[in-house]
């Protein structure tokens, strides 16, 4: 068996997940304290969001140093300590590589404005009057992707915030300087990497304006970018490492090549089109229902090209970017924990490797804040003003926020419900979100039918299933809109996952020979079945294994 296929992978928020030294922010000391909590879970890696030195403009997506740790996650010994009593659990960590921008306080970008001709070569510089940006390209946090410089009569690219400067790849000096990164970090035992939107790092040669909208398409999957991802892989030895790539707007193709084992570039890819059908007109600030046919049709599409082409997908719902999925395509009132259940065993049985965000195994949901001085997200700090711009009032403005904002999945986790649900003993640096009923770990791990138990089934069933990590996938019930069902299957096994991603009742033909499976999984206790026909109960999740 492939060393990955049947492992699951864990994401942590370091800010948010555990309070060591009690300053209301958690930190590395904190991870360690949860590891038996992980080991008992079930999981194989834990992926830690930036714990890098940073200005923390973007929650450390902004790095100003790649070697050492920002004092607010603890120190290097925090870190190998980390590193040492995962290893004892078996657990591998990953770390989260940002190599498409620096923070301009990096000391290379600090060089660069000094007239460091070198480090100007770093990034990407332009001359240009102070009036005219070199292209319309519009930074993916709103406004202009330039920034200009008067001191040196330059503008600068950021794709994301003004204080993330986006680096030059095509300088080989910049991707030697990344690769010692990576080698440092490998030395000090990191078993995987997550590399923050790498799919943006080849900009093309000549930059022009977009006449179609952003500038998005002239930089996404870029000319080398290929090319730059096996030269990295490469120099680097991480071939063997488990490798993830977060792909922006990306397409099934380019996603195929960056994944395939023969292309020796990564391990698999994030891409994030299912979790785009609940924007209205594809405006992510603008909210509608989701689109569960269209849904379905994404999941399927890249599963089915995948497998086609040998490629592999990471498979998720949530993570720190993202609203909490049982909020969103769940029902977090009155189907809270029905609906979490099956949104589990939707993605996690699916073709790929899947991913839990921290408190996604608890059901946690969205935080529904109700006034901006809750936010502490720059992009959503941002957006309200341009909303209130745009002319919504300020409680458009929230309520939009209430659904999209990426501090949905940044508030503490919730281990008891102690003041400050243990998370800390001091008033965390974001608020607790309601904490009614059990949706701490304390409470659902003393309870054998809680969501806590069912991702450890779900892991467990990978792990013993070589049908769920190995077998090849197809879909059925294609003419029902709210049902989301599929087969895995390898020659010797069979299973059958169906998912009702409505509060409806939906009644099904048996589009198998129901009598040849039995059930090995489900969300409700009472399983209804008669003469050839499955009742669904709302948000029910079914699994059958072959007799």
């Amino acid at each position: 068996m492939s060393d990955f296929k049947d492992k699951v992978i864990y994401q942590i928020y370091p800010r948010s997940f555990k309070d060591s030294n009690q300053d209301g922010i958690g930190d590395l000391k904190g991870i360690i304290q949860q590891l038996d909590y992980l080991q008992e879970l079930g999981i194989d890696y834990i992926w830690i969001t930036p714990f890098f030195v940073s200005p923390q403009r973007d929650n450390g997506y902004d790095i100003a140093d790649y070697f050492n740790i920002d004092p607010l996650f603890g120190s290097m010994k925090d870190l190998e300590q980390l590193i040492d009593e995962a290893d004892q659990r078996n657990i591998g960590i990953m770390l989260d590589m940002v190599f498409n921008h620096t923070s301009t306080k990096h000391d290379w970008f600090k060089r660069a404005l000094n007239g460091e001709k070198e480090y100007q070569d770093y990034y990407i510089f332009k001359e240009g009057s102070k009036d005219t940006p070199p292209t319309n390209w519009e930074s993916k946090f709103g406004g202009s992707a330039w920034e200009y410089v008067p001191h040196l009569g330059k503008w600068y690219l950021h794709l994301f915030d003004v204080t993330q400067a986006d680096l030059n790849w095509n300088n080989k000096c910049v991707r030697d300087a990344l690769k010692q990164v990576i080698l440092f970090w490998k030395s000090k035992g990191i078993k995987g990497f997550r590399f923050d939107v790498i799919n943006l790092i080849s900009k093309p040669e000549v930059l022009e304006d977009d006449m179609l909208g952003d500038g998005r398409r002239l930089y996404t999957d870029g000319p080398n970018v290929h090319e730059y991802l096996k030269e990295l892989v490469k120099d680097t030895g991480i071939e063997d490492l488990m490798t993830v790539g977060e792909m922006s707007s990306t397409t099934l193709e380019n996603c195929i090549r960056y994944s395939k084992p023969e292309e020796k570039e990564l391990t698999m890819c994030f891409n994030f089109h299912h979790l785009k059908v609940d924007y209205l007109n594809g405006d992510k600030w603008e909210v509608t229902k989701p689109d569960i046919p269209t849904l379905k049709k994404i999941l399927m599409d890249w599963q089915m090209g995948m497998q086609k082409e040998n490629g592999w997908n990471a498979v998720f719902w949530c993570n720190h970017d993202q609203p909490r999925v049982v909020s969103r395509f769940g029902d977090d009132k009155r189907y809270w924990k029905e609906s979490a259940k099956m949104l589990a065993t939707s993605i996690h049985l699916l073709r790929g490797t899947p991913y839990i965000y921290q408190g996604e195994e608890l059901g946690m949901t969205n935080a529904y804040f109700d006034s901006i001085e809750q936010y502490r997200d720059v992009e959503s700090l941002n957006y309200y003003e341009i909303m209130i711009k745009q002319g919504k009032s300020k409680e458009e403005a929230l309520e939009i926020l209430a659904a999209r904002s990426r501090d949905n999945a940044r508030t503490p986790m919730l281990w008891s419900n102690e003041r400050y649900a243990g998370f800390s003993e001091k008033e965390p640096w974001i608020l607790i979100p309601s904490m009614e009923g059990d949706k701490n770990a304390l409470a659902q791990k003393e309870d054998s039918n809680s969501i806590f138990h069912y991702y450890k089934k779900l892991i467990h069933l990978r792990k013993t299933k070589e049908v769920i990590a190995e077998g090849r996938i197809d879909f059925m019930y294609l003419s029902q809109p709210e049902v989301f069902a599929y087969r895995r299957y390898t020659d010797q096994d069979q299973i059958i996952v169906i998912n009702n991603f409505s509060h409806d009742k939906i009644q099904l033909d048996c589009e198998f020979d129901c009598k040849r499976y039995q059930l090995l999984l489900s969300n409700y206790t009472l399983h209804q079945q008669k003469e050839g026909k499955i009742l669904l109960q709302p948000y029910e999740t079914l699994v059958y294994e072959r007799r």
